[in-house]
Formats: C-alpha cells, structure tokens, sequence
C-alpha cells in the first residue's frame, strides 16, 4: 500500500513534466537550437583535429565538432535543471508542488520524484540533439548511445540537485533567473566542454585548477568517455559525491522544521 504511494507520486510528477514539456514547443526547440548553434558556429570558426586523451595515455585525435559535442550534450542537462528548478520555485509558491510538499509523503522522495521528471526530459533533448549533430560527422559508436544513458542520467542528476538546492535558497521568481546566469555561464565555460583540460593549463594555470573544481567538467568527461565506450572512475566519483551533496543539502533546504523554508517562514 506504501510502495503504491510512491509509485503513483512519481508517477503523477513525471506525467506532468513530461505533459508541460510536450505542450511546451518552444521550450524544446530553444534546447535543441541553442547547443546546434554553438556547434556549427565554432564548428565552422574552429574546425581542426584536435589531440585528446579519450582513453588515457594515449592520445586519440579527433575533430573539434565531435569533442565538443558531449559538452553541448551535457549543457543541455545544465540549463535543462536550472529550468526545472525554475518551474520549482513557482510551484511551490503558487502552483501543484505546495500542494504536493503538503503531502504525508516524504519531503527526500518528493524532491527526487521532481528530479528524476527533469532528467528524462533532459535526456531526451540530449539523444535528439546527438542524432541530429551527426549532420556535423559528430559519429560516436552506435553502443555508445547506449553507454552513455547512465553517464547522462547521472549527471542529470548532479546537476537538477544543484538547480533544487538553488531554489531552496531563492524566494522570488525574478531573483532566480539572475542567479541561473550567474551559475550557468561560470560553469560552463570553466570546463572542459569547449577545451581540452591540457590546453587550458597551458593558457592559464588558475583556470585549470578552476576546472579541475567545477563538477560540472567532471559531468562533461563523464559523458563524453562514456559516449566512446570508455569509463572515468574520477569524474564518475566526483559527479556521484556532487549528487549525494547537493542532493542532501536541498532536502534540508526544503525541510519546513530546519531548512530555508523554515527561515523565511519565521522571518515571514
């Protein structure tokens, strides 16, 4: 009887994501464009064959439409969560998750069930996106479409628990498309999703280490290695460290007896 609740809350929560998502055209056509764009621009303004080390130590080059294709891929997953997040802080002032957080259910089970809805749009976007960049001879190995599932499912995650623990802290609507910017282009252009890791240490040491910091270049190789049937027990261990920390943190920022919610509401 318990288990039946759950299923039928994740069940309902994905339903209604995956119902927003299809009547929401735009929202889908803006993802897929915005990395196509990025890949046939610097596809065309930087079209060489660049060294890269798909599988350690040895050196494998390739073209630089098809090493930046991963990183687009996993910058789909990035806006995807601070979008979904987006929706959240919405939905839990006026819309169906104030009612749904008001349920007996557990506050970790309701915030995963709005996480995982998230990813499978995301991911969704991602193989749409992937198929069609092979017009730009990005040809990964047939497998690794499969191989990569979990790599991008994972750092779906990751990266849809930071956008929750954002919206733990932000009140406001408005204040929260600032801050999405303001984590976005930060993490996405301190990665590796446009530039080898070696090429950026030659450029500038601190922005390597930078890189090496930021989670979200981890979820970039770890799609990236996994797309060419190779696994990254670094990146993968620190994307699955980054899930369980945001993860927990925005579970207890959502909690109403300790979190941000419990701030604002004695504030209130």
């Amino acid at each position: 009887m318990i288990g039946a609740a759950y299923l039928r809350c994740l069940g309902g929560v994905v339903r209604r994501e995956a119902l927003r998502f299809v009547h929401q055209r735009g929202r889908f056509l803006s993802a897929l464009v915005r990395p196509l764009v990025w890949l046939a621009i610097f596809a065309a303004g930087f079209r060489f064959v660049l060294g890269v080390s798909i599988s350690p130590p040895y050196e494998t080059y390739v073209l630089y439409e098809t090493y930046i294709a991963p990183g687009l891929a996993a910058m789909i997953l990035l806006f995807q969560g601070m979008q979904s997040s987006l929706s959240m802080v919405y939905d839990r002032e006026v819309g169906s998750m104030r009612v749904l957080l008001t349920s007996p259910l557990p506050r970790w089970w309701l915030l995963l069930c709005k996480l995982l809805a998230g990813v499978l749009v995301g991911v969704l976007q991602c193989y749409v996106f992937l198929v069609v960049a092979r017009f730009w001879e990005v040809e990964p190995p047939l497998l690794g479409y499969l191989a990569a599932l979990p790599a991008l499912v994972l750092a779906g995650m990751m990266l849809g628990a930071l956008g929750l623990l954002l919206s733990s802290w932000i009140k406001q609507l408005e204040n929260f498309a600032g801050v999405m910017n303001f984590v976005i282009f930060p993490m996405f252009f301190a990665s590796s999703a446009l530039y080898p890791l070696w090429r950026v240490r030659e450029a500038s040491l601190p922005l390597y280490w930078a890189c090496l910091a930021n989670p979200f270049t981890h979820a970039v190789e770890l799609v990236r290695f996994a797309l060419y049937l190779r696994f990254d027990p670094v990146s993968f261990a620190v994307v699955l460290l980054a899930l369980l920390a945001f993860g927990a943190l925005a579970v207890l920022g959502y909690d109403p007896q300790r979190g941000m919610l419990a701030r604002r509401t004695a504030a209130a």
